[in-house]
């Protein structure tokens, strides 16, 4: 094959490079000469828009040239809201609760400083705003109209627990409807309460309650109760009585059958699962 032979072209190839090329001349001449530029679109909705926009910014810059207004604020009741909004941490706002929950107040700037630790420039910048009550800042002119008052105990009456109506329990603090009604039940069951520490006995009482229950309330006499006879009750009999549950009452009539009759409530430790503790009180409900 020659050199020549790569220039000579049928006619129809002949044919294609002359398009190729006018294809070629146009695009150029197109990339050259036309701007490719995003036409604006100035349209009426987009002049509407722009106005809307231009409203915008310029209320965003004045909501960023506003400054809040702080009107005069005891400091002793700021509120994790408040403290981050003047500028406090929240571990300066940290101190500054935990120290109120111990009952006590910050009376000055320099209270204030020495409770939360905040920096003078920001103590600087809060301080002209504390209102302090008019006794802190008048403590003598106080002080010398002050009369002591000593408040007088109120005498609690103590009342037997046995005798205690719903009306009566519900005057204890912390006790509702529905607790008093779970203290009178059981003392239903039981056919009275031999000794205050059933208060424990009773679900939902909390030690403070009960604490409570034992400022008002005494066993004064002891109740005629109708008395469990261990030595010969059933295991649906044994049930019966609230300290004694399925697996108790059956292993209380399975070591009976096996060892005779129990002579006294201290043969009640040798059964497995006993409530021990309790036996004191549970002895006081069964018959030998």
């Amino acid at each position: 094959m020659t050199f020549k032979s790569y220039f000579q072209f049928t006619k129809s190839q002949r044919s294609g490079i002359i398009l190729l090329v006018m294809l070629c001349v146009i695009f150029q001449s197109v990339y050259f000469f036309t701007d490719f530029k995003m036409v604006i679109n100035n349209s009426k909705e987009k002049q509407e828009w722009l106005a809307f926009q231009t409203e915008i910014d310029s209320l965003k810059q004045i909501k960023r040239d506003y400054i809040p207004k702080i009107y005069p604020f005891n400091p002793n009741f700021i509120t994790d809201f408040k403290g981050h909004k003047l500028g406090m941490s929240v571990a300066e706002i940290d101190r500054l609760l935990n120290f109120r929950k111990t009952n006590k107040y910050v009376n000055s700037s320099q209270d204030f400083q020495n409770v939360t630790k905040v920096s003078d420039s920001l103590l600087n910048t809060m301080s002209p705003y504390f209102k302090f009550p008019d006794w802190v800042n008048n403590k003598k002119e106080y002080k010398s109209n002050y009369i002591p008052f000593e408040k007088k105990k109120e005498k609690i009456v103590i009342l037997d627990i046995n005798q205690a109506t719903k009306e009566d329990l519900i005057k204890v603090y912390g006790i509702g409807p529905a607790i008093s009604d779970r203290i009178l039940k059981l003392k239903d069951l039981l056919g009275g309460f031999v000794s205050m520490e059933q208060m424990n006995d009773v679900w939902g009482l909390s030690p403070e309650v009960i604490e409570n229950l034992n400022k008002n309330f005494k066993v004064l006499a002891l109740p005629k109760v109708r008395k469990v006879d261990i030595n010969n009750a059933s295991i649906k009999e044994l049930m019966l009585f609230p300290y004694f549950k399925y697996a108790l009452a059956k292993s209380i009539v399975t070591y009976r059958s096996m060892n005779g009759d129990f002579k006294a409530s201290a043969d009640l430790i040798k059964i497995n699962g006993f409530p021990v503790e309790k036996l004191n009180i549970i002895g006081l409900y069964l018959y030998f």
